[in-house]
Order: structure tokens, then C-alpha cells, then sequence
């Protein structure tokens, strides 16, 4: 048996039974990393030996009948913006400024309580922006895995991780999933916490997890989503049963509206082609929808509050080191510099305004399906592919889901979103796990 091959609901399971180690699992995961980590350069930091000290903490812990929590034994990669207290953090960029006094951030922390080892760091885009990093497509190395959350999607869709953090401010989560075929989760804005988190954008960071399959999305989820007084966004929401209700699908028949946006026409045709055939095998579900005009002023909102956010939240590295960050990201915080404070009041004024229209517009539907790319992962490793059938969601904080339901004619994976309203994460997650297993017959 190839454990890294296996579930992260069946590595947990099988461990607490016995049946496998907590150290046999990381062993395979590091021969997989030994064979494939040369080509696909997920990592930014990985050490076996550490590995395979916590591996073997783990099933000490399991051998002396200690509570075990709901993640004991598995191993989950970070993005490389979230603080890890015995991992540098680096945040995709050659400036060790920050890296000195290293504690855990709110989410690895959550993840170390539940039983989870923190196997690794992945590669993040230069401050999770739009300069790659040294990432490739696990599926076709001279492809882009996305951005910016690359080393996470690569390294879970090449199996060298069962789960992966990342995060999203335009399309960070959704777009990576979708280039490397794998299943991605952004939960409603203020779910999860951003505390220790390289802070990009106060009003539009997500942070985004990366699993094969729905279920245990919902399973490190329901970890991670917990209110915390260190980030004044985060909510009070109940996950603990959310891996049960996600699974919960029998009776289901899920009603969704399926929204092209105005950047419908940047689709390549295949993929027009791929999705209007999915529409039609799914019409019992899915009605089209004609997109409400509204949503368009959202592209301008987004890149606003994003790029005034990132002249701030950047600028003294702009201002001391410019000669060390990328042309992207120094053209972003010049044009956030310019904005005017009445179009950022406005762009943020309009985040509850408009999710209040768009929840009346589609109130006779259970949420949205939209694709979640512009088509496949681009071949260009320098681009990461455009994040514009994400920037809505992004903007209004609703949760979405890609799920790798299609594919293009070269064999490359094409994400399916999926779209719910603000804080109704269980039933979306319930309903794109529907789509997953009818896909899966």
C-alpha cells in the first residue's frame, strides 16, 4: 500500500486503529518528495528529519493512550506566509527582516492541537502576489501551478501531501486547484483566522485549504474555523459537525444558478465548450442564469481596496528594498499609492451592499456555479494565470469551492466552482460534495 496515496480521512483512521504508523505515513511521504520534488519544487522548506521526530512524537502519544485529537498523525503542508514557530517563514521573498522571533500562527496552531504534524512550508508566490515563485505544474512541468498559493495545490495534487494551507485576497486558493486538479475550500470572510498571517489585504484575506476530495476539506475545517479574539474578523460558527453534514448526501438534490460573469468571452472555446456540456448533464441541477449586471463594478472594488491595502501594508519594503521585489508587485503599490480615499471608502462600503443584492438575486437557488479559470494552467511559468472568475467571491467574503470535474483535451484538470451564501459553508460543502460523488460514478 501507498500511504501518501491514501485519504486524509483514511491516514487518521488507520492510525488510530493501528494499523499503519504515524512514521511508516511520513515515510511515504518523503519518498514521494525524493521523487518528485526535483520537478515539481513545492517545498521552500522541508526537513525529513524533523519529519520524522514528529511522526515519531505522534505515535508515542498513541502508545500511551493520551487523548488523541481529530487530526492525530497527519501530515499538513503551509503556505510559506503563516508563521510556524519551528519553521522559517520567509513569504516568498530573499528579505529576512521579519524572520526573528517565530511563534505559531492561528491556524498551525489549531492544527498542531487536533494531532496534525506540520510536515513542511510550500512555495508561495513574492508576498503572495503575482511574482512566481520556482514552482511547476505537477501535471505538465513547463505549466504554472497558479498563484499564490502554488507550492500548496502542487504539493497535494502530486501527493506529497494529503492537505495543504494557503490563502486567498483575488484568486489564490480557487485558481491553484483548478490548474493542478485538485479540490480547494475558501471559507465564508472571518471563519478562520488570519492571525500570524502575512497580512496583504485586512478586508479580503482568506485563508484556503487544499485537499483530493470534499470530505476532508470539511475535516481539517472543522479544526481550523474557530473564533479568535487576535483577528477581530472571526466569528463565532459551529464546525464541529461539519465532516457529518458534508457527508450527509443521500436525499440532496441540490439547485444552483449558474452564473457566466462578464468575463465569460475570455474563456478559450473548448472550455466554453467543456462547461456548457456540463451544464447540460447537470440540468436537473444547475439553471442558467443571466449574470445581474451589478457584479461588474466589483473588478474595479476589488483591485482598489487589494492594491491600496498592499501599498501600506508593503510599503516599507518597497521603500528599503525595491531593488529585491518584483516589476508585478512594485507596479501594484504604485497604483495602490495613487487611489484616492473616497474610491477606497466606496469600494468598501460596497462589499455589504452588494452581497446584499446579489443574496436577494439568487435567493430561489441553493448558490452559484461559475468555472473557477480562465481555462487550463497557462504554459508560462513566469504568469500564473488570471484570478478574475474568483474576484467577486473574493470581494463579497462568500465561501466557495473548485472542484477538478473537467478536462481539456491536452489532459489538464479544469476547476468547476462553487458559490453559497455567507456563513451557510456546511451547505455549500454538503452540496459540492454531491457534485464530487456523482462525478466519481
Amino acid at each position: 500500500m501507498n500511504l501518501c496515496l491514501l485519504s486524509a480521512s483514511e491516514i487518521i483512521s488507520k492510525i488510530k486503529k493501528k494499523e499503519i504508523s504515524s512514521t511508516e505515513v511520513a515515510k511515504s511521504f518523503i519518498d514521494q518528495i525524493h521523487k518528485l520534488e526535483k520537478n515539481v519544487k513545492a517545498w521552500t522548506f522541508f526537513d525529513e528529519d524533523l519529519f520524522l521526530k514528529k511522526a515519531k512524537d505522534s505515535d508515542n502519544k498513541l502508545s500511551s493512550g493520551k487523548s488523541l485529537g481529530p487530526l492525530h498523525g497527519l501530515p499538513v503542508a503551509i503556505k510559506d506566509i503563516f508563521q510556524t514557530e519551528d519553521m522559517p517563514t520567509l513569504n516568498g521573498i530573499s528579505i529576512r527582516e521579519n524572520e526573528t522571533n517565530r511563534h505559531d500562527s492561528s491556524v498551525v496552531d489549531l492544527l498542531k492541537k487536533a494531532g496534525a504534524i506540520v510536515m513542511g512550508k510550500t512555495v508561495t508566490t513574492e508576498l503572495a502576489y503575482y511574482d512566481a515563485g520556482k514552482t511547476t505544474n505537477p501535471h505538465d512541468y513547463s505549466r504554472t501551478p497558479g498563484g499564490s498559493s502554488s507550492g500548496s495545490a502542487a504539493a497535494v495534487a502530486s501527493f506529497m501531501a494529503p492537505v495543504a494551507v494557503g490563502s486567498q485576497t483575488n484568486g489564490s486558493t480557487i485558481r491553484p486547484a483548478s490548474y493542478c486538479g485538485v479540490a480547494a475550500y475558501k471559507p465564508t470572510y472571518g471563519l478562520i483566522s488570519r492571525h500570524g498571517c502575512l497580512q496583504q489585504s485586512f478586508l479580503l484575506d482568506h485563508v484556503g485549504l487544499f485537499a483530493n476530495n470534499v470530505e476532508d476539506l470539511a475535516l481539517c475545517s472543522s479544526v481550523v474555523i474557530k473564533k479568535d479574539n487576535q483577528d477581530r474578523t472571526t466569528v463565532d460558527y459551529k464546525a464541529n459537525d461539519l465532516l457529518d453534514g458534508t457527508k450527509s448526501i443521500k436525499n440532496l438534490n441540490p439547485k444552483f444558478a449558474f452564473i457566466k460573469t462578464s468575463r465569460w468571452n475570455n474563456l478559450d472555446k473548448e472550455i466554453q465548450k467543456l462547461f456548457e456540456d456540463f451544464i447540460k448533464e447537470n440540468q436537473k441541477n444547475i439553471t442558467v442564469y443571466e449574470t445581474p449586471q451589478f457584479l461588474d463594478k466589483i473588478f474595479d472594488y476589488q483591485k482598489i481596496i487589494q492594491e491600496t491595502d498592499m501599498a501600506h501594508n508593503y510599503f516599507s519594503i518597497y521603500d528599503k528594498h525595491r531593488d529585491k521585489i518584483g516589476k508585478k508587485l512594485i507596479e501594484a503599490i504604485e497604483r495602490g499609492l495613487k487611489y484616492k480615499a473616497k474610491d477606497y471608502v466606496e469600494a468598501e462600503e460596497n462589499i455589504h451592499l452588494l452581497y446584499q443584492s446579489f443574496k436577494e438575486e439568487i435567493k430561489n437557488f441553493d448558490g452559484v456555479v461559475t468555472p473557477s479559470t480562465t481555462g487550463a494552467a497557462p504554459k508560462d511559468l513566469t504568469f500564473t494565470g488570471d484570478p478574475e472568475f474568483c474576484t467577486i467571491w473574493t470581494y463579497l467574503g462568500t465561501p466557495s469551492i473548485s472542484l477538478p470535474l473537467l478536462q481539456d483535451s491536452n489532459r489538464m484538470p479544469i476547476g468547476v466552482q462553487f458559490i453559497g451564501n455567507k456563513f451557510e459553508d456546511e451547505m455549500l460543502l454538503k452540496n459540492a460534495n454531491w457534485f464530487f460523488q456523482k462525478s466519481k460514478i
